[in-house]
């Protein structure tokens, strides 16, 4: 016969298993798309990390790059973020004029520390929520922009807002970003919004240990400022852009996987640059 005791230690070690699994249901929950900005945070005392390749072909070749993201969350609704490179190859300047990711991870070689603030959520029925949320990041360069130019300290904020529930989802989002002048150069300011849409088939509505796939249609706009080299307008540099594709993520416990591919529907660069033929991306995600 099970004594009493042994019984209480059964059924303390089973809810703490089940705090356990939720705990990782949350962080899986809180996991947003691939290129644009999402409110969803860590939770309390808990630690994620990103591993991101990104890709951008043009009419002038390739650029290939890789970044870092270690994230906390210091609040429910409080994340701070550290994001830096972890090397690239292929032709420079190919993702200049982009952030690269809505989880502030910047694309060019810069190393960020970053906030992220959901100051707002209500539940609108069970399983379902309406939040929003501020960005805050701060960078320093690690190498030299394309042209010869070194960057000055940069400086990001963004506002998104939306919608989460066990079926759908949706984010529109928009930020900016400026850098400091150092060395008579400065780098134009870049502006970008963001708009998501996702969905979870029925057939993955369970939660841990079945699988958990989510997929996306995320549309970015970008439109970066000309640089300036001793007060000058550089002819060859700014434009605008607007991509759209689609994006998929897969949960499982402590890992999660996510890809995405975008293609521009219209472009307008400045003077001389290449044109992108698509931009790709890859992110491996795990949870301690």
């Amino acid at each position: 016969m099970t004594s009493p005791n042994l019984l209480n230690v059964g059924v303390k070690a089973g809810a703490v298993l089940l705090g356990a699994l939720g705990a990782l249901v949350a962080q899986a929950d809180g996991h947003g798309p691939a290129f644009g900005l999402a409110t969803p945070t860590l939770a309390r005392g808990q630690w994620s990390s990103d591993t991101m390749a990104i890709q951008v072909n043009g009419d002038m070749g390739s650029s290939l790059k890789f970044r870092q993201l270690l994230s906390y969350g210091v609040t429910e609704d409080l994340q701070v973020n550290l994001s830096f490179p972890l090397g690239r190859s292929g032709e420079e300047g190919m993702l200049t004029g982009s952030r690269g990711g809505g989880s502030m991870m910047g694309a060019a070689d810069t190393v960020e520390v970053s906030l992220q603030w959901r100051f707002h959520r209500k539940a609108s029925a069970i399983g379902s929520r309406h939040e929003s949320a501020l960005f805050f990041g701060v960078s320093e360069p690690t190498d030299d922009a394309p042209g010869g130019l070194e960057p000055g300290t940069g400086f990001t904020l963004a506002a998104v807002t939306g919608y989460a529930s066990r079926t759908t989802y949706w984010w529109l989002g928009a930020g900016a970003q400026t850098y400091a002048s150092r060395d008579n150069a400065r780098l134009g300011n870049l502006y970008y919004a963001s708009a998501v849409f996702g969905w979870r088939p029925p057939l993955f509505q369970h939660d841990y240990p079945k699988p958990d796939w989510r997929l996306f249609v995320e549309s970015v706009y970008e439109k970066s400022e000309r640089h300036r080299v001793d007060r000058q307008l550089m002819p060859d540099s700014g434009g605008e852009k607007l991509l759209v594709g689609p994006s998929v993520l897969g949960l499982y416990g402590h890992w999660g996987i996510e890809g995405g591919i975008m293609w521009p529907v219209t472009q307008s660069l400045n003077g001389s640059q290449p044109e992108e033929s698509y931009r790709a991306k890859v992110v491996f995600t795990y949870w301690f």
